[in-house]
């Protein structure tokens, strides 16, 4: 039975292999009774084992492909999770639950991975673990420690609210069609932070700020972001690091300090 075309303007490559199916759905057995939110199901395979583990009623699946969505209401077996079709980036979660935590689950199209976790970090305080597939160099920046060259501003982002761990490997073979790299499955459980113990909005301006100069010191590339003679004190043990040497803690400290040489 002919299935639906992988189309690549949305980053489709179907996951053939189900036992990597299988292994991905697992990494939400520890919330069995959370909702689940699948992005970008396609074909329904990993969507198949998240029903064996979970109510169908507690399953609700995103798919931005009109083709996708008519496979999905015809071939998932009875009874069926709640099929939205639309585009996950643009969806108001909120709206989809009203209320209570929930899980977020994928094979994410390896285009708009990146902006899939942006958005997770919008509703942080209703996300309790988000999980799944994307290309690999992007997991792996996701998971990356202080001083890692992978290190990025998803990982300080992520890292901030979030315990960040890459599992495993996935071999480009195992999909249809074949992508050009190999995949990663990450992990995210929300931690215990509450508050950052600095202005949440500033933190960002400066993460993305000393990234988008990630060869400078940290002393040159705050200066954008500080009133016109102002300058890291001299005694800033942060002064000549690089941002991918920055810890989460010292990246809220260096937040506390512009603030404070703003005036804030």
């Amino acid at each position: 039975m002919p299935g639906v075309k992988p189309k690549k303007a949305l980053g489709q490559h179907f996951l053939t292999d189900l036992n990597v199916a299988d292994r991905i759905a697992s990494t939400l057995d520890d919330y069995p009774t959370l909702p689940v939110l699948e992005v970008g199901p396609g074909m329904g395979v990993l969507t198949q084992f998240l029903l064996e583990k979970h109510p169908a009623d507690m399953v609700t699946v995103a798919e931005i492909d009109s083709e996708s969505v008519e496979w999905l209401h015809t071939h998932l077996p009875q009874p069926q999770p709640r099929i939205v079709e639309g585009d996950f980036l643009r969806m108001d979660l909120a709206e989809l639950y009203p209320e209570g935590d929930f899980c977020v689950i994928g094979n994410y199209p390896y285009n708009i991975s990146s902006q899939i976790f942006f958005r997770v970090l919008d509703y942080k305080d209703r996300v309790r673990c988000c999980s799944g597939m994307l290309q690999r160099e992007v997991a792996e920046r996701l998971a990356a420690k202080p001083g890692t060259k992978a290190r990025g501003i998803l990982s300080v982002l992520l890292q901030a609210w979030y315990t960040v761990d890459y599992l495993f490997t996935v071999s480009e073979n195992v999909f249809n069609p074949p992508p050009k790299v190999k995949s990663g499955v990450v992990k995210l459980v929300r931690n215990d932070v509450t508050s950052l113990g600095c202005d949440e909005a500033l933190f960002k301006t400066v993460v993305k700020t000393t990234f988008g100069q990630r060869r400078k010191t940290i002393r040159n590339s705050v200066r954008s972001l500080l009133p016109p003679g102002a300058v890291l004190p001299p005694e800033s043990p942060l002064g000549n690091l690089r941002p991918e040497q920055l810890s989460v803690e010292q990246f809220v400290g260096l937040t506390q300090l512009v603030a404070s040489l703003r005036g804030v």
